[in-house]
């Protein structure tokens, strides 16, 4: 027998009380967040990070690579017939058989103490050892078939508990991402207060008053990591402008719906190359806002399709490319991030496709993009054929961009 007595388990503190401890901790996390890293790491990446911290991450037996050990050693058993006289129970130490089944698990060995909202009064005994699970099953002699039936039904004793576990756990893991969220958007809020400043200064593109409205859109908002280096805590914060949310997805709703005169009449486009379908995409921007969107403007290290400046900055970089297999989308992305210089943060790509099977190109996309190694989160599918990722700038992953991919079929006549 290697290892120690089986315990009694899920018996020594309660999931309220647990779950009560773990939010407040989690809660108060924020504040001992250095201010310059709190300020330079996207508030998704911090959620994320502490989340993970303070999740309940209630263990999964591995029963499929259990291991069993059989030994001979001192076991005690009752003896009727040794009872005293005052009928009480009479049990004596005999040699016998043991066999021990060590079963590995993955998650918090602390939760195998914690009684779950649902329980019953006979909780499973087993020894925990390290990140395994360790339970026995003594005989006067080995009776394999008896031996193998109150091993597993120990085990789904143990199981029963976990899963009454995991239904409180759950909601309670998804619910301290949202209280993390509001406690370090609330910290961001007093320490930029207490610097006068405000961060991510959102431009705002001005509409023309002249402007057909053919192609004005609702506001679209719409909201899932490796760990990411954290900067310097002697980084200091600045503030930076970008382009709000809201004429981001205005910008892309007059893409979208340039695309779709397209699609609805190919004839006219069917013969227009890359360079020639973005000039159409140039003219709508320009006719929906003051400022300058060009096309071939370089930018950072290359050249961009479409790039949209305001007050010599640029807020808006996409780039169009036909499809043609996901090697060279991938390498369309990478030119697209390789262009962004670190304080360009909204971006596009804008994926053109003559083939017949459209259904293949979309999930080629998808597949493509979320292997991407800068992929941080997403996707968020703003429309069947619009999908939003959260990506970290190849040379500052805490440095997000909005990059959004946009695929339209453009049928041959």
């Amino acid at each position: 027998m290697r290892y120690g007595q089986p315990e009694l388990l899920f018996n020594k503190i309660g999931m309220h009380d647990l779950m009560y401890r773990q939010e407040q901790a989690a809660t108060g996390a924020p504040a001992g967040i250095n201010d310059n890293i709190l300020l330079n790491t996207p508030t998704e990446d911090l959620v994320e990070e502490l989340a993970e911290k303070y999740r309940l991450n209630v263990p999964v037996l591995d029963r499929s690579n259990a291991e069993a050990e059989h030994s001979e050693g001192p076991i005690e058993v009752y003896d009727y017939f040794s009872r005293d006289y005052g009928g009480s129970d009479a049990r004596r130490t005999v040699q016998g058989s043991i066999v021990e089944l060590t079963v590995p698990y993955t998650g918090d060995r602390g939760l195998f103490d914690v009684q779950p909202t649902t329980f019953d009064s006979g909780p499973p005994r087993a020894q925990i050892d390290g990140n395994h699970v360790v339970v026995r099953h003594s005989d006067r002699e080995l009776k394999p078939e008896e031996a193998n039936r109150a091993l597993n039904g120990i085990l789904d004793d143990i199981e029963r508990y976990l899963t009454w576990q995991r239904a409180t756990a759950e909601p309670f893991n998804e619910r301290i991402k949202v209280r993390l969220r509001e406690a370090i958007e609330a910290r961001k809020v007093k320490v930029l207060k207490d610097r006068n400043s405000v961060a991510n200064l959102g431009f705002k593109l001005k509409g023309r008053a002249d402007a057909p409205k053919t192609y004005v859109a609702p506001v679209v908002r719409k909201k899932i990591v490796p760990t990411t280096p954290k900067p310097a805590a002697q980084a200091t914060f600045k503030p930076e402008p970008m382009l709000d949310d809201q004429t981001y997805s205005e910008i892309l709703k007059i893409i979208e719906n340039m695309t779709l005169v397209m699609e609805r009449s190919p004839s006219a486009f069917e013969s227009m190359g890359e360079e020639d379908l973005r000039q159409h995409f140039l003219v709508q921007l320009n006719g929906q806002f003051e400022g300058a969107a060009s096309g071939e403007t370089f930018n950072f290290i290359g050249k961009t399709d479409i790039l949209i400046r305001v007050e010599g900055r640029n807020i808006f970089i996409a780039e169009c490319k036909f499809w043609s297999g996901p090697k060279a989308f991938t390498e369309t992305i990478d030119q697209l991030l390789g262009y962004l210089s670190w304080r360009d943060t909204k971006a596009a790509v804008i994926i053109f496709s003559r083939n017949k099977d459209f259904s293949s190109v979309l999930k080629g996309i998808q597949e493509t993009t979320d292997a991407h190694p800068h992929k941080k989160r997403g996707p968020t599918k703003d429309g069947d054929t619009r999908l939003r990722y959260i990506f970290g700038n190849p040379a500052d992953h805490n440095r997000e961009i909005f990059l959004t991919i946009l695929a339209f079929n453009v049928p041959s006549t």
